[in-house]
């Protein structure tokens, strides 16, 4: 494995996830947070990581564990506390921090739209006004920091926000109707191009949308399944991929829509389309695990996830743990859509992991994840694929949305009770595989106690 000269080895966290409240205008995720049930364990981001106030204890991680890269998200509702006005004191403080990065030898990525969207845009992405928001938005954040940002995020994951914020209710805003998903799924995706029109007007920055992509591989071989793949590879993948990079919605899924609602898409616009191809100047890959698919009876979506058959690497949240899907998923993309750059711009798993008697965190399992999906993005670039970075996700344990304090994804261990961050034996591991430029080191001996 050889990875190039600049490769951005990094980590990633988002505004909503670990800054606090401190002053910030409510946000949709503040709302639903409040709905009795509708978060595990009945906990919100009031608190959170307090990185708001924390901020510079977050960056000595970053320069100690020798990050090249960092990944944060401004978040909306501090930045337009109403949805409209900019808060110059919001913006100054991610000024404040984005010079700390820069100080400490990081780059930064900056991602817009990680969810936190004000509750005063009523009516979320579901209205096409939000679209116009988003923009001024952006504007704001840009006029501020495109003079010292490269890589921009425009949005995270518009299947996830679709799915699960606007189809299945799961997220916030909590709405649960199938259509409604289908046209946010398409504003978020104009918010990219508005977004990306307004950050390409400073020059030297690069736009980029960060889409949730899962393999689709089919249970058996029948046709059946492999049909049902090809089906969820467009609901899940293609849907969002293509518009972005290939020039328009595919055909296949836009008959697929008009059947499952009964109805065409009158809300894609002429010239919708031409709004939001051709501006992605890189594809952030957000890769956890593969979808196993076998056909399901007609309907609205016919195909089921299965999952793989036998004993297989799992994390504690039951997903499949499958490196090589992710270096056959940078080689497929890297094929397909050439001449568009891929980052890695998430990557994880849950890990429950917390300090032993010795007070350290020796996470084995994550040591391990690591290892091994840097090496497929190891394989993928000797394959041809024009890999720029890996942000691992995420830099510390966080509010982890619907399902609250107790995933574990993070290098650091935080104590959510008093905020005291722990680097886990994962942190240190990776700060010296990127010291060895990829080059996986050893892998650590837990010295006996006392």
């Amino acid at each position: 494995m050889s990875f190039p000269g600049g490769f951005l080895w990094g980590a990633g966290t988002s505004a909503y996830q670990i800054e606090g409240h401190h002053g910030r205008g409510e946000s949709v995720w503040d709302v639903f947070c409040r709905r009795p049930g509708a978060v595990e364990g009945g906990g919100d981001g009031s608190r959170a990581c307090d990185s708001y106030v924390r901020w510079r204890e977050d960056v000595e991680l970053v320069k100690e564990l020798g990050l090249r890269a960092y990944r944060f998200s401004t978040g909306w509702s501090r930045v337009m506390p109403d949805g409209v006005h900019p808060d110059p004191k919001a913006l100054d403080h991610y000024e404040r921090f984005t010079d700390a990065l820069l100080d400490a030898g990081a780059e930064p990525v900056l991602t817009l739209n990680h969810w936190d969207m004000p509750s005063a845009l009523t009516g979320g992405w579901a209205e096409r006004a939000t679209v116009s928001a988003f923009a001024a938005y952006t504007e704001a954040v840009a006029a501020r920091l495109a003079d010292r940002v490269t890589w921009w995020i425009t949005q995270n994951e518009p299947w996830i926000i679709a799915l699960l914020g606007y189809q299945l209710g799961l997220h916030a805003p909590g709405v649960a109707d199938l259509g409604t998903a289908v046209k946010a799924g398409h504003h978020v995706l104009l918010g990219h191009g508005a977004a990306a029109d307004v950050l390409h007007a400073h020059p030297g920055v690069l736009a980029g949308s960060a889409l949730s992509l899962f393999p689709c591989d089919p249970a058996t071989g029948s046709e059946a399944d492999r049909a049902a793949a090809t089906g969820s590879d467009g609901y899940v993948n293609r849907w969002y991929l293509d518009p972005l990079l290939a020039g328009g919605y595919p055909a296949d899924m836009r008959g697929h829509w008009e059947r499952a609602l009964g109805h065409g898409l009158d809300f894609i616009r002429d010239g919708d389309e031409a709004a939001i191809g051709g501006r992605s100047d890189f594809l952030g890959v957000n890769y956890y695990t593969r979808r196993v698919m076998a056909a399901a009876p007609p309907g609205p979506f016919p195909w089921r996830v299965v999952g793989p058959s036998g004993d297989v690497a799992r994390t504690d949240e039951g997903w499949e743990i499958n490196a090589g899907a992710l270096r056959d998923l940078l080689i497929g993309l890297s094929r397909r859509f050439p001449g568009t750059p891929l980052m890695i711009t998430e990557n994880g798993g849950v890990f429950g992991d917390t300090p032993s008697h010795d007070g350290q965190v020796h996470d084995e399992r994550r040591i391990a994840f690591l290892r091994d999906h840097v090496a497929a993005v190891g394989e993928a670039i000797d394959a041809g694929a024009d890999v720029r970075g890996y942000l691992h996700w995420s830099l510390m344990d966080n509010f982890e949305w619907a399902l609250g304090y107790r995933p574990r994804f993070g290098l650091v261990h935080v104590d959510h009770a008093t905020g005291a961050r722990t680097i886990k034996d994962s942190g240190r591991y990776y700060a010296r595989l990127i010291a060895g430029g990829g080059t996986a080191p050893a892998l650590p001996r837990i010295e006996a106690y006392g």
